[in-house]
């Protein structure tokens, strides 16, 4: 078997007569064509391939995570319900924190007589219109008072300390007319409290 091959034979092969090529010829042929198909194969199918083997590694590693996520809430999860049972007690407790519709009237003679026990005389005290929320609905109440300074803190400080959820917001502090007595000053504000509203 001679696998030697003149280059000077190049010239005389017959593209469309393999059988007579060079032996040697041949053999390189057949490797080179082996080699195109082979690497065709590769590019044609493996690349699809690989592409899957890509988007299989990134749903693996989200996996992964998920799993990691779900195994640390399972590990706790008697910690998860214990937090749960505590929340629907402070959440109750709250609740019972905002009066019912028959006790707003109520609130509102403790708000009043709260400002009156602090020296303050009462300008205004007017409700406003109910403004419903989620689960709740907020009563806001325009006050305007006539008092010292300190009567003003000490006003605040006690409404906060009222068993009912009442919020003070905008507030406007001037001094009051001459007539009103001297050193006296004029707090406007706003009151809201928090009525609960019931599943019906």
């Amino acid at each position: 078997m001679n696998l030697k091959f003149d280059m000077s034979e190049l010239s005389n092969i017959d593209f469309n007569d393999v059988a007579r090529w060079p032996f040697a010829l041949r053999v390189i042929a057949v490797i080179l064509l082996s080699v195109a198909v082979l690497g065709a194969g590769l590019w044609f199918d493996t690349r699809n391939q690989l592409d899957v083997l890509d988007k299989a590694n990134r749903k693996e590693a989200a996996l992964k995570t998920e799993f990691s996520k779900k195994q640390a809430k399972a590990a706790n999860l008697e910690d998860y319900k214990d937090q749960m049972v505590e929340m629907k007690k402070s959440f109750g407790t709250m609740l019972r924190q905002l009066p019912g519709e028959t006790e707003v009237e109520a609130l509102l003679v403790d708000i009043s007589q709260t400002g009156l026990a602090n020296g303050l005389e009462f300008e205004l005290f007017k409700p406003e219109k109910e403004i419903p929320a989620e689960f709740y609905a907020e009563l806001p109440i325009q006050i305007k008072v006539i008092g010292k300074y300190h009567d003003f803190g000490r006003f605040v400080s006690d409404v906060a300390a009222l068993p009912r959820i009442v919020t003070l917001q905008n507030f406007s502090i001037k001094s009051a007319n001459a007539n009103k007595g001297q050193g006296n000053l004029v707090m406007e504000a706003t009151a809201k409290t928090y009525r609960y509203l019931s599943e019906e």
